[in-house]
């Protein structure tokens, strides 16, 4: 070993340290986030409820537009033309400006406190490692932060917007207006792009339990079949719009992802 043998309560020690400094630095971001959370709000959480978000008007550009007096939405390309698109979010209850401020600091706070996370657990583990270890664990802790905030990137920008827009435009009966509560945006939101952050994490589940030995490239390739209608069914799961457009854009990165699973798993 790199570094001299440590009893538990050693262990225990570091462990109560590493903690301790990630709850500080959590702690910071929380504050920082509170303080700018005004501004993150206006132009980074509220972004999809209008047609000026940058992805809506991408898909417009594309051609996912309709031709005016066609009659209902084509339902395999959600219709991007209209300039007019925009949701006002209702507040119905005395505190819940306030609370959502604390709450979503929190969550923010949260995501960007995961590479110091990262590096704290790589600190707690590293002396427990041969030299030779060390090298592909820290690559695993620099991939797995590139892959969590790349899930959440694709929440954000993709996933959240696209279900967000059907599913607020669509209509059981002409009469019912849709008013959306304050608390419902947010927990869509959040859940969405925590979601889409966990999944990406896949090719890292994927090459540890192959470090351990419970994991083999064969096995993957053999049921391949099998994943490929259980991620259509998580995609489904996790944008619950149903249509045909928005399930495809969650579930061909969650393919990729098992493939990527696939090259990083050894033999």
């Amino acid at each position: 070993m790199d570094s001299p043998e440590m009893t538990f309560w050693d262990h225990l020690e570091v462990l109560r340290w590493s903690i301790f400094r990630v709850l500080i630095a959590l702690g910071v971001l929380i504050v920082a986030c509170f303080i700018a959370m005004p501004h993150i709000f206006d132009s980074f959480v509220l972004g999809p409820t209008t047609s000026d978000f940058f992805i809506y008007k991408w898909f417009a550009a594309l051609g996912g537009s309709h031709e005016a007096g066609r009659g209902a939405t084509n339902m395999l390309i959600p219709d991007f033309s209209g300039n007019g698109f925009k949701v006002e979010i209702i507040n119905i209850n005395v505190a819940t400006q306030f609370l959502t401020h604390i709450s979503t600091s929190f969550w923010f706070a949260l995501v960007l406190v995961f590479p110091y996370l990262f590096y704290e657990l790589w600190k707690f583990i590293s002396p427990a490692l041969y030299s030779n270890e060390k090298k592909g664990i820290k690559t695993g802790f620099i991939a797995g932060s590139f892959l969590f905030f790349l899930g959440c990137a694709i929440g954000y920008c993709l996933v959240f917007p696209l279900t967000f827009r059907f599913l607020t435009q669509y209509q059981i009966a002409t009469e019912i207006t849709n008013q959306i509560s304050l608390n419902s945006y947010i927990s869509t939101f959040l859940t969405i792009i925590f979601i889409m952050g966990l999944v990406f994490e896949m090719p890292m589940l994927a090459w540890v339990l192959s470090k351990i030995g419970v994991l083999k490239k064969q096995f993957l390739k053999d049921y391949r079949r099998h994943a490929i209608v259980i991620l259509i069914a998580l995609a489904a799961l996790i944008t619950p719009s149903g249509d045909p457009f928005t399930l495809t854009v969650v579930f061909l990165p969650l393919y990729l992802l098992y493939e990527l699973s696939i090259l990083v798993v050894r033999e």
